[in-house]
């Protein structure tokens, strides 16, 4: 399983090249060979990123493996190598909001102009505030709501309760939100159920349907 998550992560890096090179951003056919790669994850305290992190390398409870406790422990950006591509780096940033990275100056603390390309993490329904942040970083990224799981288990007792309606609902809120900062893509996970939802998209990059 482990090898499975890992492949995937693989198969992630050069999509995300592409779409730093289609953007214009790098030029370079070879950045994956030539050129480290740095991705941050970010997102509001609690929002799962080092979960995230930890899944996306295969990575839990092993050395290199990002911390994951109730309270927000990165105090500070992190940096988790890939376990076969030395030159890409995942960077676990500071939570947003936290005592010592207040949303206001949350950019600038994390140093974000030295990130290549961005995965917003986000665990509530859409606000301005995710739009606004987008809109400032003028960098590339990906667009998780994560804890997907939870949204289901909140509706799952009404009546006339569809899974994919609920899923399909969540995912046209978050791109009707995000185009004006250059509709992103958007996958829906739950870091506890990898198996479900839009994970191995994310990893594949094959894109996601309703």
């Amino acid at each position: 399983y482990m090898a499975r998550l890992e492949n995937g992560c693989l198969a992630m890096i050069p999509n995300i090249l592409t779409e730093l090179e289609e953007s214009k951003v790098k030029e370079d056919l070879d950045l994956l060979e030539n050129v480290t790669l740095n991705i941050a994850v970010t997102g509001k305290s609690g929002s799962g990123k080092s979960t995230f992190v930890n899944a996306l390398l295969g990575l839990d409870g092993d050395e290199g493996a990002a911390e994951t406790r109730v309270m927000e422990t990165t105090m500070k950006a992190i940096r988790c190598s890939h376990p076969t591509m030395t030159n890409v780096k995942i960077w676990d940033l500071p939570g947003i909001g936290t005592p010592n990275f207040k949303a206001k100056n949350y950019l600038k603390e994390v140093k974000f102009e030295t990130y290549d390309f961005f995965v917003i993490i986000v665990t509530e329904r859409f606000k301005e505030n995710n739009i606004m942040r987008a809109s400032e970083m003028k960098k590339m990224f990906y667009f998780v709501r994560s804890k997907i799981d939870n949204d289901i288990r909140a509706e799952a007792w009404k009546k006339n309760y569809r899974e994919e309606d609920l899923l399909s609902k969540i995912r046209h809120n978050c791109e009707e939100n995000l185009k004006t900062v250059g509709s992103p893509k958007v996958f829906l996970i739950s870091t506890f159920e990898l198996g479900k939802y839009n994970f191995q998209q994310l990893q594949d990059h094959r894109g996601c349907v309703d």
